[in-house]
């Protein structure tokens, strides 16, 4: 296991904790961070014996957003490459968002991710945990789709996963306003499951996660979740049969299938034999992630 700058990953009993790490900057989202997360979910792809993947921060913060250490040209983009010491022109056309490439990685997942918001989440901190699958928070956690009131817009996917979760009004009042509000008001509109004493956050994240690991086909998984997540945006339920009818002959004639049925009608626990790795139908994924520019 690799040692991250910004982030600790630990994994044990089929379930990763990804753990955002910098808790004297209350977890502030940084360039290497979006290295670290990256490198991070590449590695719970490659292993098989990772069924979900729980996202957490240090300390009393889940992610605070982005470092505002450079002051006022912290979004400025060709000053943040310079200070890197990147060279050539810059290309306004070719920078990307970092969150939105963590994001790009969170969805393109093969594996559950769940997010334990153990404190505020702001900004990025927010907009990170929408591309995730389920999202638990501590009461009185302070969330914020802020960016107006940093002069900036949205990143990390939001407009595209923020109103599909909690719907276009909600959506707008909160990145116009970009107030501030609470995890209460997180959970009524939607964008969180549950709340839970922060002693119990994480308990309550390893036991869906455990729901996930103990009963069902890794494969499955895999294909449910991008499924539901490619589906979004369809233009017609044409579009969900074809793809549920191809998977289901391809999954029908699985080692799974059988297992799945056999497991049920014996009443014993599955050993489903497929793997993520090298068992995933093809074409997979039905949908190849386009390129950031032609």
């Amino acid at each position: 296991m690799p040692d991250f700058e910004t982030i600790k990953l630990d994994i044990a009993d089929g379930v990763a904790q990804l753990t955002l790490h910098r808790p004297d900057r209350m977890n502030a989202f940084t360039d290497q961070m979006v290295r670290d997360m990256i490198a991070a979910f590449d590695i719970t792809d490659a292993n098989d014996d990772v069924r979900a993947v729980i996202v957490t921060g240090s300390g009393r913060a889940f992610c605070a957003g982005a470092d505002l250490g450079s002051g006022g040209a912290t979004f400025d983009y060709e000053k943040r490459l310079a200070d890197r010491g990147g060279t050539g022109k810059f290309d306004p056309d070719r920078a990307r968002d970092g969150g939105g490439q963590v994001g790009i990685r969170i969805y393109e997942s093969n594996k559950p991710v769940i997010a334990a918001i153990n404190g505020a989440a702001v900004g990025v901190g927010a907009t990170m945990t929408l591309p995730m699958d389920i999202r638990l928070a501590v009461p009185g956690a302070k969330l914020g789709f802020v960016f107006a009131r940093r002069g900036i817009v949205p990143e990390t996917l939001s407009s595209y996963f923020l109103p599909r979760l909690v719907g276009v009004s909600t959506a707008l009042e909160w990145t116009m306003t970009g107030r501030v509000f609470t995890s209460e008001e997180a959970q009524e509109r939607g964008l969180v499951r549950s709340l839970h004493k922060p002693e119990e956050l994480l308990p309550a994240a390893y036991a869906l996660a455990r729901e996930i690991a103990d009963n069902t086909a890794p494969v499955s998984v895999a294909l449910a979740r991008r499924m539901m997540l490619d589906m979004l945006d369809a233009g017609h339920p044409m579009e969900a049969h074809r793809l549920e009818s191809r998977l289901m002959v391809a999954r029908g004639q699985s080692g799974d299938a059988k297992e799945g049925v056999t497991s049920f009608l014996e009443k014993r626990t599955p050993v489903y034999p497929d793997k993520v790795s090298s068992d995933m139908p093809q074409p997979y994924p039905w949908r190849p992630t386009p390129p950031f520019r032609e």
